[in-house]
């Protein structure tokens, strides 16, 4: 049996390619091949997230530095070293045949300790600016998986392996037809879908560029929207709409049906995190990229530019998106032959088997 701990969290951009690739290890070596391990960060999203998926975890009191002054800094040094020692205790417990790291900092101090006990070590990078935690391990790793070109400037050209972003299986399935997924927005054939995605909690620039766009109409919408508002927006942006009822929108907090909602658009407007540009690819979506400002690195706008440099997708700042992104999108929207170019384009990116090619370089390097 072969034994695998995954470590990485803080966001679901680090969490769900880890559990993708958990899922993919048992489809290649069963439920009795391999016996798998979460390490995270106490207290953060993965705790939660990764027991739902049906795994366990275990925590370590790892917490990132923080940008601005903050006396949390000062006990930073001390949750380092309590975490590396947390971590090696770990090791020596379940004596994992390799471990895996996916980005952020509940990954560093289970790597640095297996790589200083001689543990092979695999580490996967979502974005196509590395994380700060990858390029300081990655010269210890075995392999490390890519989802962009150009990642020799971080990691060593050598060791480099593009794989993709792993998806989950339950995002793989067949596509849907598009009159049942309109059918469940209560749309049909007679106008194009614009999607509206910000993320489960939401995000307040694309909440606001539709609040300002809907404001500019007399009730009804020319294209029809899904909007998906987030958690957090939910009750202010519902409260807009009553005030402004508009029809031909769709609007909620979150889009259970998301195979629906991909099958029904034409235009996608979302940012550009790595998991949702590699869903975009996968399901050959013309976009709109509004990237967040607020991320480390500014990684959005990069993961968005690789895609705007192969006339894969159109991208517009956050600081212009309340002005111009709703009419950009309509302008793309009507231009069918855009439309087929963007489509092609953005499925040229695509790696279905992702999640496979990582268990590949994490079964060449197993003990």
């Amino acid at each position: 049996m072969k034994r695998v701990i995954l470590s990485g969290g803080g966001t679901g951009g680090h969490i769900y390619p880890a559990i993708a690739v958990a899922e993919a290890l048992k489809r290649t070596l069963g439920d009795e091949g391999v016996e798998i391990l979460f390490v995270g960060a106490e207290g953060k999203m993965e705790m939660s997230a990764v027991p739902k998926a049906g795994y366990r975890i275990i925590g370590v009191p790892i917490a990132g530095l923080q940008r601005s002054l903050s006396l949390s800094n000062l006990a930073l040094p001390f949750r380092v070293w309590k975490s590396v020692r947390e971590a090696k205790k770990i090791l020596k417990g379940f004596q994992p045949d390799v471990v895996v790291g996916f980005g952020g900092y509940a990954s560093a101090p289970v790597l640095w300790a297996a790589q200083r006990l001689g543990i092979p070590t695999v580490i996967q990078e979502q974005n196509s600016y590395a994380g700060l935690v990858n390029k300081i391990l990655a010269g210890r790793a075995k392999s490390i998986c890519v989802a962009y070109d150009n990642m020799e400037r971080f990691f060593p050209a050598e060791r480099i392996v593009m794989t993709g972003n792993p998806l989950r299986a339950s995002f793989m399935s067949e596509d849907i037809q598009r009159s049942e997924a309109l059918r469940y927005f209560g749309f049909d054939e007679s106008l194009p879908v614009i999607m509206v995605v910000g993320g489960s909690l939401g995000t307040r620039t694309l909440n606001n560029m539709m609040r300002s766009w809907v404001m500019t109409l007399d009730g009804q919408a020319p294209v029809q929207v899904i909007w998906q508002t987030g958690r957090y927006y939910e009750s202010e942006m519902k409260a807009f709409l009553a005030t402004y009822p508009t029809a031909h929108i769709w609007q909620g907090a979150f889009i259970e049906r998301m195979d629906y909602a991909y099958a029904a658009a034409d235009v996608v407007i979302s940012r550009s995190g790595a998991c949702t540009v590699s869903e975009l690819c996968l399901k050959a979506k013309p976009t709109l990229f509004v990237p967040s400002p607020n991320v480390a690195e500014d990684h959005q706008t990069k993961n968005a530019q690789a895609l705007v440099d192969k006339k894969a997708a159109q991208m517009v700042a956050d600081s212009n998106a309340v002005d111009c992104a709703m009419s950009t999108a309509l302008r793309m929207v009507s231009d069918k032959g855009e439309l087929t170019m963007l489509s092609k384009n953005i499925a040229k990116l695509a790696i279905p088997d992702s999640a496979d090619r990582v268990v590949a370089q994490i079964l060449k390097h197993c003990r």
